[in-house]
């Protein structure tokens, strides 16, 4: 799933490539993809691009003051093309869902697999998107202090606390996995029980992984980020193989419809975290 780094990416893509052109069409692949009927995509056509800016993980395309809002889902992502066929996608055949012209250029929305997750709305205000409207603080800005707040008092998982977007924006599964590798705290604790200095630690490593991953996405080109995200991780993706840091093997808590990584050796004093949504550890 594209999170804050990558969507951060693609929109400095879209203000390096897109932003001064004009839309010439919008071709509507998949009819589900549209979350919005009004106004309708033809709205679009003949408006000038004027912006491209992130909201958590959703991507903003800003066509002269309406809005082209996307949210990639787990297997979504934006494909630009500096030769766009003028040939319409066919209806229900292939990836795409939806097709921007930009003049000769232009962009896909494809997903893969059989599940279909990818969003786009038109609107005028983005925080006409029920999803960017329960957007919390956007995890690059939230200082220690604010971040702390943010943990008071819950009791759920801190795992689930970092990929809860009402919370704070832009993390997902992966980069939480490998924030909590690097504060060395397992996925498992408390999110309110973490004493002064742990927290001080994970907000740390929330600035620094993600700001590194911003840094080394920037310098890809749109059809490299996949593979740059999956280059610089350390523990997610790599179940069974070393840990970078102590050398135990990668572990891995799977659930219905995605997994999360730790090393046990560095988050959970050796010991292995029972699967199937336990949150007790294994004895």
């Amino acid at each position: 799933m594209p999170e804050l780094p990558e969507v951060e990416a693609l929109a400095k893509h879209l203000r390096d490539h897109a932003v001064g052109r004009m839309v010439a069409r919008v071709d509507v692949a998949s009819m589900s993809v549209l979350k919005t009927a009004d106004p309708l995509w033809t709205a679009l056509h003949g408006r000038e691009v004027t912006d491209a800016v992130r909201h958590g993980k959703y991507l903003d395309l800003d066509c002269g003051g309406l809005h082209l809002v996307c949210h990639l889902a787990k297997a979504g992502w934006l494909r630009w093309s500096d030769k766009l066929s003028a040939t319409p996608p066919k209806p229900g055949r292939g990836p795409i869902a939806l097709r921007v012209h930009l003049g000769g250029v232009g962009f896909d929305l494809t997903e893969a697999g059989t599940q279909k997750s990818l969003a786009a709305w038109i609107v005028e205000d983005p925080a006409e998107v029920p999803g960017i409207a329960r957007l919390g603080p956007d995890a690059l800005e939230a200082d220690a202090d604010g971040f702390a707040a943010l943990l008071e008092g819950r009791t759920e998982r801190i795992k689930t606390v970092l990929t809860e977007q009402s919370t704070i924006a832009g993390i997902g599964n992966a980069y939480s996995d490998e924030i909590l590798h690097a504060a060395k705290l397992s996925p498992f604790a408390t999110a309110g029980k973490l004493d002064a200095a742990a927290v001080t630690r994970l907000h740390g490593y929330v600035q620094e992984i993600l700001r590194d991953a911003v840094d080394r996405s920037l310098r890809q080109d749109a059809a490299r980020l996949k593979a740059e995200k999956r280059s610089g991780m350390r523990v997610h993706g790599r179940t069974g193989l070393p840990c970078p840091v102590c050398g135990d093997a990668v572990r891995e808590v799977s659930f219905a419809d995605r997994s999360m990584q730790y090393c046990p050796t560095c988050q959970t004093g050796g010991k292995q975290l029972a699967d199937r949504r336990m949150s007790r550890l294994l004895k």
